[in-house]
C-alpha cells in the first residue's frame, strides 16, 4: 500500500467530517507564520456586552455575552444574567456586534492579473486571498471554480494544519467547460465521457463541488451532474449554453449570478450554444422581472431546490461610478492591478447610454423575488471581472448590497451566513449562533443592524475559537492582490 506523506495524515487526524466536507479542528500547534496573525488565544473566552445577530434573520439582541469554551460556543445570554466562567479570557465590547463567520459562496482564488489584451489570464492569489477572505470575515468559503485546482486543495491543506491562516475551505474543481473558453486556463471538454471523467478524477484529488461553465453542452452537463450526483457531492453553474430551467430540469443544484447570466429568453437562443452577449443584453433590457416568463424561471428553481448565489459585487463595477471608491481596496492591489482597475472604471464611468445601469436594479429585484418565492439564496462576491472586487472587501459588499436589494440588514447576513451553511449541509455546525456551534463569529465595531456598513469595520474573526487580527492580516496583503 502506498504511503501518505505525514502532512496528509495529520490532517486527516485533526479532521471531522460534516456534511460530506471535511473540516479541520484548530490544530494544536499553529505555526510562526500563523501566530503572528492570532490576537486571542485562549480555552475560554467570554465577549461581553456585544450585540449580537445570529444569522437566523431574527432582530439583534443588545447587552449580551457569548462564551466560548474549546472551539464552540458554549454560550449566549443577557450580560447580566451570563457570568463568565473562571479563568475566561474576557474581552468587554460595548458598543460592538457578534455576527456568524461569513460563509462564501462566489469565492475565487484567483483575480484578473491586470495584463491587457489576448489571451484573458488570472493570477492565482495564493497568497493575499485567504488572509483577505479570513480578514473580512469569512470563516468558510467555497472555490466555486478553479483555475489552479492542485493549489487550492494544497492551501487547504495548510490551512487546516495550522501552517497558514485563512477560512476554511470547500474546494471546488476546475471549470467544467465546452469548446469556446475565453481563456487558456480552463480545459475544455470533448463530450459527456469526457465530463463524468473530470469530475471522477478530481472528486478522487480532493474536489467536493464542481462548477458548470458557458460553453458546456446539455450531455455534458446531464454527464457531469450525474457523476457528481453519485457521489452525494454538488454541482453549480454559470451558464450561457443552457438556460435555468433547462439546467433545473437536468438536476443542477444551484444556479450562479441569477438573472444577468440566464439566455433562455432570448429570442434567438440555440440549443448548447452560448448567444452574442449584446443579444442577451438587449433581451434582458426589455425583459419585465414581473412578467410571467421570469416568474416562470423562479417558479421552477423553487420546485427543483435549486438555489442561486447572488453575486452583486462583480456586476456592480459595470455600472457607472460605481462602486465607491475605497482607498483600502485599493492599497491591497498591485500597482499594475490599480492602474488596469482604474482606467476600466473610468472608461465604464464615461459610457453613454451604459445597459449595465438599467440590469443591474433589474438583478437586484430578481434576487430579492427569488428569496421571497421561497428560493434559497447564496451570497459571494466573485473576484473577477476587470477587477475591483477584492477577496473579503466584496463579501462585505455583497452584503452591503443585499441590503440595498431591499433585504433587511438582519436578513442580509442570514443570507451570507446560514443559507450558505445550509446548501453545504453544514448548518448542524455553522452559519447561525447557537449553543454547541462551532465558534466561528466575527466582531464587529457598530451594528450592523443600523448601518449595514458598519459590517466593514471588522476587528476580530474567530474561527474555531481562536481570534485572528482583521488589521494585520489587511496589512500583509498590501500591494499583493493582482500578483500572489
Amino acid at each position: 500500500m502506498r504511503k501518505r506523506p505525514l502532512a496528509i495524515l495529520l490532517v486527516l487526524a485533526a479532521s471531522v467530517v460534516m456534511g460530506g466536507q471535511a473540516f479541520a479542528q484548530a490544530p494544536a500547534q499553529f505555526s510562526k507564520l500563523a501566530r503572528k496573525f492570532i490576537s486571542v488565544d485562549s480555552p475560554v473566552v467570554a465577549l461581553e456586552h456585544v450585540t449580537v445577530i445570529d444569522g437566523t434573520g431574527t432582530a439583534a439582541r443588545a447587552d449580551q455575552t457569548v462564551i466560548l469554551s474549546n472551539g464552540k460556543i458554549q454560550a449566549i445570554g443577557p450580560a447580566a444574567s451570563t457570568a463568565a466562567p473562571a479563568g475566561a479570557k474576557v474581552l468587554d465590547l460595548p458598543g460592538y456586534t457578534v455576527i456568524p463567520g461569513l460563509v462564501g459562496m462566489h469565492d475565487h482564488f484567483f483575480y484578473p492579473d491586470g495584463a491587457t489584451g489576448y489571451p484573458i489570464l488570472y493570477s492565482e492569489l495564493g497568497y493575499s486571498a485567504p488572509r483577505l477572505y479570513l480578514a473580512g470575515g469569512v470563516t468558510t468559503l467555497r472555490t466555486t471554480g478553479s483555475i489552479e485546482p492542485y493549489t487550492d486543495i494544497e492551501l487547504k491543506k495548510l490551512i487546516d494544519l495550522g501552517q497558514l491562516p485563512g477560512p476554511d475551505m470547500v474546494i471546488t474543481g476546475p471549470y467544467l467547460e465546452g469548446a469556446g473558453a475565453f481563456t487558456p486556463q480552463m480545459h475544455q471538454l470533448t463530450g459527456a465521457a469526457d465530463a463524468q471523467r473530470t469530475v471522477d478524477y478530481w472528486a478522487d484529488e480532493g474536489a467536493t463541488t464542481f462548477k458548470a461553465y458557458m460553453h458546456i453542452t446539455r450531455a455534458e452537463l446531464s454527464a457531469a451532474i450525474a457523476a457528481a450526483h453519485k457521489r452525494h457531492l454538488t454541482i453549480t453553474g454559470h451558464l450561457c449554453s443552457i438556460g435555468f430551467r433547462e439546467a433545473a430540469e437536468l438536476g443542477i443544484d444551484n444556479l450562479e449570478h441569477g438573472l444577468m447570466v440566464d439566455t433562455e429568453f432570448d429570442p434567438n437562443k440555440k440549443p448548447d450554444v452560448c448567444p452574442p452577449g449584446k443579444e442577451t443584453t438587449q433581451t434582458l433590457l426589455s425583459l419585465d422581472v414581473n412578467g410571467p416568463q421570469v416568474k416562470k424561471t423562479i417558479a421552477t428553481l423553487v420546485a427543483h431546490h435549486v438555489a442561486v448565489t447572488s453575486t452583486l459585487p462583480v456586476f456592480e463595477t459595470f455600472a457607472s461610478g460605481r462602486p465607491p471608491l475605497e482607498q483600502r481596496v485599493l492599497d491591497v492591489m498591485t500597482r499594475q492591478a490599480r492602474i488596469a482597475y482604474l482606467t476600466r472604471r473610468t472608461l465604464v464611468a464615461e459610457m453613454p447610454n451604459n445597459p449595465y445601469s438599467t440590469l443591474f436594479p433589474k438583478e437586484e429585484q430578481f434576487e430579492h423575488e427569488f428569496a421571497e418565492a421561497g428560493g434559497l439564496l447564496l451570497a459571494g462576491p466573485d473576484p473577477t471581472g476587470y477587477g475591483g472586487v477584492v477577496p473579503g472587501f466584496g463579501d462585505q459588499r455583497e452584503v452591503e448590497l443585499l441590503v440595498q436589494a431591499g433585504f433587511s440588514p438582519v436578513d442580509a447576513i442570514h443570507i451570507a451566513t446560514e443559507n450558505g451553511a445550509k446548501f453545504l449541509r453544514l448548518d448542524k455546525q455553522i452559519g447561525t449562533i447557537a449553543a454547541g456551534k462551532d465558534a466561528d463569529l466575527v466582531v464587529i465595531h457598530g451594528n450592523p443592524a443600523q448601518d449595514i456598513n458598519d459590517i466593514e469595520k471588522v476587528e476580530i474573526v474567530f474561527k474555531n475559537g481562536i481570534g485572528y487580527d482583521s488589521a494585520k492580516l489587511i496589512e500583509a496583503s498590501r500591494d499583493s492582490v493582482g500578483l500572489h
